[in-house]
């Protein structure tokens, strides 16, 4: 099983010609929908779903999307999926988590966000929630409005994954912020920990 790192929150799981896709959103790169069957999304922020660009593909090709209720407002094929819901996306088996979006402040953005597990594969969104669910990679959130380290870090050391590997780092700059971020994930996450270079890959046997 293959992992593929795209911009900002969206990764690519693939196994031989099985992909399935997490987290497309406006700053995705085209490459990242090739072979794809199905689509994840956490939550209808468009940092995790292009939905002029997705609607666009459905027209053409079939994909299958799973998303959160709100979704459908924005990409009407969707499958409405909950916390705790158990199924199969692009032969891969998935667990759905979690429910809410992390607070920034005031209750905002107060909307919904799923996490998956995807065959031990977490992506949580936007969110810190630890799943029950086992994980063995966990995709942690690197730079957000609501985003902190140190709940990053406790996160990562609740979960205890194997391997840990961040997402959601548009906003840090390349040579300072991702240098800051990683230092600290390699200090004190309590995991083995890298990053993934853009649109580069890493093998997860």
């Amino acid at each position: 099983m293959r992992l593929t790192k795209f911009t900002h929150a969206c990764v690519r799981i693939a196994d031989n010609d099985r992909r399935l896709l997490i987290d497309p959103g406006v700053w995705t790169e085209a490459e990242a929908f090739d072979g794809v069957t199905d689509i994840l999304i956490t939550h209808e922020h468009d940092d995790h779903v292009d939905a002029e660009r997705i609607n666009e593909l459905t027209s053409t090709r079939e994909l299958r999307i799973f998303a959160p209720e709100a979704v459908r407002a924005l990409l009407p094929t969707a499958t409405v999926v909950n916390a705790g819901d158990e199924f199969e996306a692009a032969g891969f088996w998935v667990t759905a988590v979690g429910g809410r979006h992390a607070e920034i402040i005031d209750g905002l953005p107060g909307c919904a966000n799923l996490g998956y597990v995807v065959d031990g594969v977490y992506h949580p969104g936007d969110s810190y929630f630890v799943p029950e669910t086992p994980v063995t990679t966990l995709l942690v959130p690197a730079a957000a409005p609501w985003a902190k380290l140190r709940e990053a870090l406790e996160m990562t050391r609740a979960i205890a994954p194997r391997r840990a590997f961040p997402i959601h780092d548009r906003m840090l700059s390349t040579d300072v912020g991702f240098a800051n971020f990683d230092a600290w994930m390699e200090f004190k996450g309590e995991t083995t920990y890298a990053r993934i270079a853009l649109g580069e890959s890493t093998d997860l046997s």
